[in-house]
């Protein structure tokens, strides 16, 4: 099985002019990440893209503080009816969107999946509402979505 975490470096921009932050310093870290900056960079409907150039405040369950969280992507899309939307995307694996399965023993790492499982809904909920009061759109991409 390939690991999604052994991929990472710096992105060159293909079409800088529809990058919305810094061209020189876009980096990805796995493959899916580096697959879709190619796919925004490439696609002649996709106005205008990012890759973690703002913050959604979020309040953290585990510890009851305001954390920043980068969203992976951000997107502006003409649709084939010609309308105009916002998506902001978050790319994760699939199992990471489910809560772990409890097993007999609890171990450290069931803890830290529950952990990393309760930290990202906070952060995907953040990033619902702060879509919600742009009307854009946040969606979370899995190897499945991704065809990977």
């Amino acid at each position: 099985m390939y690991s999604n975490n052994v991929y990472k470096g710096r992105y060159k921009v293909n079409n800088p002019k529809k990058y919305t932050g810094n061209p020189t310093n876009v980096i990805y870290r796995s493959m899916w990440e580096f697959k879709f900056m190619k796919y925004c960079d490439m696609n002649s409907s996709i106005i205008e893209w990012a890759s973690e150039e703002f913050f959604v405040p979020y309040r953290s369950p585990l510890d009851g503080r305001v954390h920043r969280y980068f969203p992976d992507f951000y997107m502006k899309v003409r649709q084939s009816s010609g309308q105009v939307t916002h998506y902001v995307v978050e790319i994760k694996p699939d199992r990471y969107t489910r809560p772990p399965v409890k097993k007999k023993r609890i171990t450290k790492q069931f803890i830290r999946e529950a952990n990393d499982y309760i930290k990202n809904q906070a952060k995907w909920e953040a990033a619902r509402k702060f879509c919600d009061d742009k009307n854009w759109r946040f969606i979370v991409l899995t190897e499945k979505e991704l065809k990977l």
